[in-house]
C-alpha cells in the first residue's frame, strides 16, 4: 500500500477534523485524513495567519505524536537553551497536561487542554515586531578559517617571532631552541585537544576559556580563572603593543628621529597604538575581522620575503653584520647553546608567550557559526602551521647568521692576513675578534633584535610583518579580554563588576569592558620593557592551560552520561599530564610570579566557595560528588555495624522545615557534620499540596540558608502514621538510613480530635516496633511558627501554639500572590533559642531507663558545639537512700569509662514518694475527657463505647496503671524542682506496653514535660548499645 501526504487548504468545509495539535490558540492547524482507493492522504487546514505566523510556520506546524494529539514529536527546540537564542524556548507538554488532556479524536474538543498546551508555547510577539519593523539585523558570525585558524595564527605569530626568536636561538642554540619550541607546542597541543573535547561537548557560548572551565569545573574554579585569564589577555595586548613600539623606536633611532629617549618613546608610541586599536575594536567585530585578514596577508608576504632573503647571496654589507647565507659551519656553530644573559628556563619563559594564542578563536566562541566544529579544526590547524614556521625560522636564521659581528666593513680580512684572529668568522674572511673580546659587537644573533629584517630580501616588508604580527596579536587580545570578562560579569559570581557586562549593538559588544582592558594595557605599556612583561603573561596563561586540561581530565573520569564530546582524539591522561606539566613550568619559569598567580586564584576561589553563587551548570564536580557518594555508599553497605561507629541518624517529622525551625535547629545541633538528618514532610492525600520539585527546592534552599545539613523528603500519605511508617522504611540509602524518629510534642493534643491523637501516638508505637529510637521535643511555647508566616495549614501536623519570636514581621500586609507568599515564607529565617549561646547553664539528663546510651550520647554531641560548649552536664539517676553513695560512684565510674565529661551525678532517692495532691489532680483533669466511666454506664453501652473508642481509658486500665502514672507525676515534680535554670532537660521516654491506651500515654508525655521554661527532650534508644568503653 502506498502513502502520499498532501497539504492543501479546505474552504467552506464543515467537517470536523479528527484531531489537532496547536502551537498557538490564534491559528491552530487542523489535521484530517481521507481515503482514496489504496492511498491515504492527510490534509492540513490552516486558517489565515499573520505575517509573524508565516515566519514561524515551520515551528507552528509541528506534527503530533501517533499516541495522542496533545503529545509532541521530538524536536530540537525542546532541548535548546532559552538564553542561547534570546527567545523563550518552546516546551513539550508536561505529564500533568498529557494526563488531564482529552483526545479530540476520541472525545471531542477540550478547550482547557488547548489552553494548557498553548500556554507552553512561545509567543510570536518578537517575530511580529521584527516583521513590522522591516529589515532584521543579524549578528556577524565567522567560520573556522577566518574566525579561528587565522585569528590563532596571528596571535601565535606575535612579537616574539620577529624580535626575540633569533636572540633565543643565539642563547640556547638551534637544538635547545627546537626543544623550547616543541615543549611549548606540547603544552599548547594538549591544551588544544582538551579545548576541542570541551567545546564539542555541547554548544559553547561566548566567554572562551572561562566559559569552558566554569561550565566544566563549576564557578569555584571558573570564576578565579575568568579573572586571571581576562587579566592575562590584557597583559598580552600590552606585550605586543610594546613589541610594536620597540620596532618603531629602533626605526626612529636608525634615522636619528627620536622623540624623547629610548624608554619614553616606547611609552608614547605604545599609548597612541593601543588607543588606535581600541577605536578599531569599538567599530565592531566585522571591522576587526577585516583588519585581521589584512594583517594575515601582510604576514604571508613578509615570510616569503624572509625566506627569499636567506637564499640571496650576501653582500659585503650583510657579511659585516654577520649574515653569510646558508653555511654548514655556521649551522654547526649555532647548533649548541652559548649562554650569555640567561639560562634555559629564562629563554623558555620569554618564548612561551608566542604560543599562547591558541585560545584566540575560543575566546570569541559566541561569534562563531559552529563553535563545536570551528574551534577544534581551526585551533589544531593553526598550531601545526605556526610550529612549522617557528622551527623553520629558528633553523634557517641559525644557519645564516653569526652570533657576533661588528658591522664594520674594515674588519674584512685580506687574502694573506697575519694578525691574530679567533672564531668562525676568520674562516669566512672577517675578523670580529676585537668586538667579541670587548663585548662591543652591535650585530649578530646575540646582539641585535632586528636580525630577520637584515636577513630578508627587502627589509621594509619585514617591518610590515612585525607591525602586522604585533598589531594583530594586540588587537586579538584586546578583543578577547573584554569578551571573556563580559561573560564573567554576567554570571554574577563576583560583586561590583556587573557594570562592565553590558553589551551594545547587534553583536552585543562589551564597550565598558573594552575601556577597562584599555586602561589595564596602558598601565603595563608604561613599563616599556618586553622581557619584564613576558614572564608574567607566561604564568597566567600556564595557569589557565592547567585548569583547562584538568577540566577535560576531571570531566572524563567522572563517567557522567552528560560527557559526550564529538571530538574523539583526546585522552583524560594527556589532559592530566598537560595540567601537571603546566604547573611545573609555572614554577620553573618564574617562581614568584607563580606564587602570585596561585595566591590570587586561591583568594578568588575562597571567596566564591564562601559566597556559594546560585548557579547550576552541571559541572564535573557535581558528577564527581555523585560518583564518590555512590561509591562510598555501596562500600559502606558491605561493612558490618560497630558500636564505635554508631551515629544518631534522624528522621525529623518537621512538616515544611521553615514552619518548625526550632525542631530543625535542635536536631541539626547534634547531627551537623556528624550524622544523617532527614526532614520529613508528610502531605495528606486530601490536601491541595502536592509533592513538587519547586517546593522541594524551596525547602532545601531554606535549609542551606540556615546552614543546616539535612535532606528534605516530602511524602504523600493518607495519615501521619502511614507516612511516618513508609518514610522510616524507605528513606535513606544503604547504611545511611534513619535509626531515630524525632517528632515535636503536640501541645494542643487536648483540643485535637481523637483520631489525630491516635495517629500521633501510633506513630511512636510503630517506631518502637520497627526497632527505632524515638525523641520527642517540647518547648514551652510550641514549635510551630505558622502564625508568624501566615501560610497554609498542613493537616498532618496540626498547628501548635505559636511561639513569640524576637523578630517582627516587616511585611504586615497579606500578599495575594501565592508565589510571593511562598518566597517570603522560604526566605524568612526566624531565630530560635538553639541559635543562641547557652552560656554556663546546665544540661540535665534524667537517665531513668538504660536505653543503650543514646540519652547520654546526645548531650555529649551537643557540648561539642560552640553554642553549648560552656554548658555543664548533670546526670540524674534513681537510687535508694542506703546505697546512694555507692550508686553515685558506680555511675561516675561508668561515665568515666565512656570518656564523657559529666559535671555531676545526682541520685534521686525520693522518686517513689507519692506526688502532691495538686499534681495528681492536674493529671486526672487532663485525662478526664478521655476516660470511659464504666461505672456510670450499663454493660451494653460500655462495651459499645470500648469498641468505638479504643483510645479511651477504662477504669480497669486506669487502676492497673495508676502506680506508673503517679511515678511519672512525681518525676515531673523532681524535674521542675531541680532543673528550673537548665538550658535543656533530657528525660528517658517510657516505652508503653502494646495495650496501653493512646490517650493515657499522651497524658504521660504531657505530665513528664510540663511546667518547664526550657526545652525538654523525651528520648529513648532502641535498647542496643550506642557507646562502649572497649577498643574493639
Amino acid at each position: 500500500m502506498g502513502h502520499r501526504f498532501s497539504k492543501r487548504r479546505l474552504e467552506g468545509s464543515d467537517i470536523s477534523p479528527s484531531g489537532h495539535f496547536s502551537a498557538s490558540e490564534d491559528a491552530p492547524p487542523h489535521y484530517s485524513s481521507y481515503s482514496t482507493g489504496n492511498e491515504t492522504a492527510i490534509s492540513v487546514e490552516t486558517p489565515a495567519r499573520r505575517t509573524s505566523d508565516v515566519l514561524n510556520s515551520r515551528q507552528d506546524n509541528r506534527r503530533p505524536s501517533i499516541y495522542s494529539t496533545m503529545d509532541a514529536l521530538p524536536h530540537l527546540e525542546f532541548y535548546a537553551n532559552a538564553t542561547a537564542t534570546g527567545r523563550i524556548r518552546r516546551s513539550r507538554p508536561s505529564l500533568e497536561v498529557l494526563r488531564k488532556a482529552c483526545d479530540d479524536g476520541e472525545s471531542g474538543t477540550c478547550g482547557s487542554s488547548m489552553g494548557s498546551l498553548s500556554a507552553l508555547q512561545e509567543s510570536g510577539n518578537e517575530s511580529e515586531e521584527n516583521g513590522q519593523g522591516g529589515k532584521t539585523y543579524q549578528p556577524v558570525r565567522f567560520g573556522w578559517v577566518t574566525g579561528v585558524m587565522i585569528r590563532c595564527m596571528l596571535n601565535i605569530w606575535g612579537v616574539i617571532l620577529f624580535l626575540r626568536l633569533s636572540w633565543i636561538t643565539s642563547q640556547a642554540g638551534i637544538l635547545l631552541t627546537w626543544v623550547i619550541i616543541l615543549m611549548s607546542v606540547l603544552v599548547t597541543s594538549i591544551t588544544a585537544l582538551s579545548v576541542s573535547a570541551i567545546s564539542t561537548n555541547g554548544r559553547v557560548s561566548s566567554g572562551g576559556a572561562y566559559f569552558m572551565i566554569s561550565r566544566t569545573l563549576g564557578p569555584e574554579l571558573g570564576g578565579p580563572i575568568g579573572v586571571v585569564f581576562s587579566f592575562a589577555n590584557a597583559l598580552a595586548c600590552a606585550l605586543n603593543t610594546v613589541g610594536f613600539s620597540e620596532t618603531v623606536r629602533d626605526l626612529l633611532i636608525e634615522y636619528d628621529s627620536q622623540i624623547v629617549d629610548s624608554v619614553n618613546d616606547v611609552r608614547i608610541i605604545g599609548s597612541i597604538t593601543v588607543t588606535m586599536l581600541l577605536l578599531i575594536s569599538l567599530a565592531g567585530m566585522e571591522w576587526e575581522s577585516k583588519t585581521q585578514i589584512l594583517f594575515f596577508l601582510v604576514l604571508m608576504v613578509s615570510f616569503i620575503n624572509y625566506f627569499v632573503g636567506t637564499v640571496i647571496p650576501a653582500t659585503p654589507q650583510k657579511q659585516s653584520i654577520g649574515i653569510f647565507g646558508y653555511r654548514s659551519d655556521i649551522f654547526l656553530e649555532n647548533l649548541f647553546p652559548d649562554w650569555r644573559s640567561g639560562e634555559f628556563f629564562q629563554m623558555f619563559a620569554i618564548f612561551f608567550p608566542s604560543a599562547i594564542g591558541i585560545l584566540a578563536g575560543a575566546n570569541i566562541s559566541g561569534d562563531l557559526k559552529e563553535p563545536e566544529i570551528a574551534i577544534p579544526r581551526g585551533t589544531l590547524m593553526a598550531i601545526f602551521c605556526t610550529t612549522i614556521s617557528y622551527l623553520a625560522i629558528s633553523s634557517t636564521v641559525g644557519a645564516c647568521v653569526l652570533r657576533d659581528a661588528s658591522g664594520n666593513l674594515n674588519d674584512s680580512l685580506p687574502l694573506n692576513f697575519t694578525e691574530a684572529c679567533d672564531g668562525l668568522s676568520c674562516s669566512l674572511g672577517w675578523n670580529f675578534t676585537e668586538c667579541q673580546q670587548s663585548g662591543t659587537c652591535a650585530f649578530g644573533l646575540s646582539n641585535n633584535f632586528q636580525v630577520l629584517v637584515q636577513v630578508s630580501g627587502f627589509g621594509p616588508l619585514i617591518y610590515a610583518g612585525i607591525f602586522a604580527a604585533t598589531l594583530s596579536s594586540a588587537l586579538a587580545f584586546l578583543v578577547s579580554a573584554p569578551k571573556v570578562f563580559q561573560c564573567l560579569c554576567r554570571d554574577n559570581i563576583y560583586p561590583y563588576i556587573g557594570f562592565f557586562g553590558k553589551g551594545y549593538g547587534k553583536n552585543n559588544e562589551p564597550l565598558r569592558a573594552y575601556l577597562l582592558c584599555y586602561v589595564i594595557a596602558m598601565c603595563f605599556i608604561l613599563i616599556a620593557e618586553l622581557n619584564t612583561i613576558a614572564p608574567l603573561i607566561s604564568n597566567f596563561f600556564l595557569c589557565s592551560y592547567a585548569l583547562i586540561n584538568f577540566s577535560c581530565f576531571h570531566a572524563s573520569i567522572t563517567n557522567s552520561p552528560g560527557w559526550r564530546p564529538s571530538f574523539r582524539y583526546y585522552s583524560p591522561w594527556t589532559g592530566l599530564f598537560g595540567a601537571v606539566i603546566s604547573v611545573i613550568l609555572m614554577f620553573l619559569l618564574t617562581w614568584w610570579a607563580a606564587l602570585i598567580s596561585l595566591g590570587l586564584i586561591i583568594f578568588l576561589f575562597g571567596y566564591v566557595t564562601y559566597k556559594k553563587p546560585e548557579v547550576n551548570w552541571g559541572s564535573s564536580v557535581q558528577a564527581s560528588t555523585y560518583n564518590m557518594a555512590l561509591s562510598y555508599s555501596v562500600s559502606l553497605a558491605g561493612v558490618e555495624d560497630h558500636v564505635k561507629n554508631y551515629r544518631p541518624q534522624c528522621l525529623v517529622l518537621t512538616g515544611p522545615p521553615n514552619l518548625r525551625p526550632a525542631l530543625v535547629d535542635f536536631v541539626g545541633s547534634f547531627t551537623k557534620n556528624v550524622s544523617l538528618m532527614i526532614c520529613g514532610d508528610i502531605l495528606l492525600e486530601g490536601e491541595k499540596s502536592v509533592v513538587s520539585e519547586r517546593n522541594t527546592n524551596d525547602m532545601i534552599k531554606w535549609l542551606n540558608q540556615r546552614k543546616v545539613r539535612s535532606f528534605y523528603t516530602a511524602f504523600k500519605a493518607s495519615s501521619l502514621r502511614d507516612g511516618a511508617r513508609h518514610l522510616l522504611q524507605a528513606s535513606g540509602l544503604g547504611k545511611l538510613k534513619p535509626n531515630i524518629l524525632v517528632v515535636g510534642f503536640k501541645v494542643n493534643w487536648q483540643e485535637s480530635s481523637s483520631q489525630v491523637i491516635e495517629d500521633y501516638i501510633n506513630t511512636i508505637y510503630d517506631s518502637f516496633d520497627s526497632n527505632h529510637g524515638v525523641c520527642v521535643l517540647r518547648m514551652m511555647d510550641g514549635l510551630d511558627v505558622r502564625d508568624e508566616l501566615q501560610t497554609e495549614v498542613n493537616q498532618a501536623f496540626e498547628m501548635d501554639e505559636a511561639i513569640e519570636s524576637d523578630q517582627q514581621n516587616s511585611d504586615g500586609d497579606s500578599d495575594v500572590d501565592n508565589t510571593k507568599n511562598t518566597k517570603k515564607t522560604v526566605n524568612d529565617q526566624i531565630k530560635t533559642v538553639f541559635q543562641n549561646k547557652q552560656g554556663k547553664k546546665t544540661i540535665d539528663v534524667y537517665w531513668i531507663s538504660d536505653d543503650g546510651g543514646l540519652t547520654l550520647l546526645v548531650p555529649y554531641l551537643l557540648t561539642r558545639r560552640k553554642r553549648w560548649t560552656r554548658c555543664k552536664v548533670r546526670v540524674f539517676i534513681i537510687g535508694e537512700q542506703q546505697t546512694m553513695e555507692d550508686d553515685r560512684k558506680e555511675m561516675m565510674t561508668l561515665l568515666q569509662r565512656f570518656r564523657l565529661d559529666v559535671h555531676d551525678v545526682i541520685v534521686m532517692t525520693d522518686s517513689e514518694r507519692p506526688p502532691l495532691p495538686k499534681s495528681t489532680r492536674r493529671f486526672e483533669e487532663t485525662l478526664a475527657p478521655f476516660r470511659l466511666n464504666e461505672a456510670q454506664l450499663d454493660e451494653r453501652t460500655a462495651q459499645q463505647q470500648r469498641a468505638e473508642c479504643p483510645w479511651k481509658v477504662m477504669d480497669k486500665e486506669m487502676d492497673a496503671l495508676r502506680l506508673k502514672s503517679e511515678r511519672k507525676v512525681r518525676l515531673n515534680e523532681i524535674i521542675r524542682r531541680n532543673s528550673k535554670h537548665a538550658a535543656l532537660v533530657l528525660v528517658s521516654l517510657p516505652v508503653p506496653q502494646a495495650d496501653c491506651p493512646s490517650a493515657l500515654y499522651m497524658a504521660w508525655l504531657d505530665t513528664l514535660s510540663c511546667g518547664l521554661h526550657c526545652p525538654v527532650l523525651l528520648i529513648r534508644g532502641n535498647q542496643q548499645n550506642v557507646m562502649t568503653f572497649y577498643c574493639q
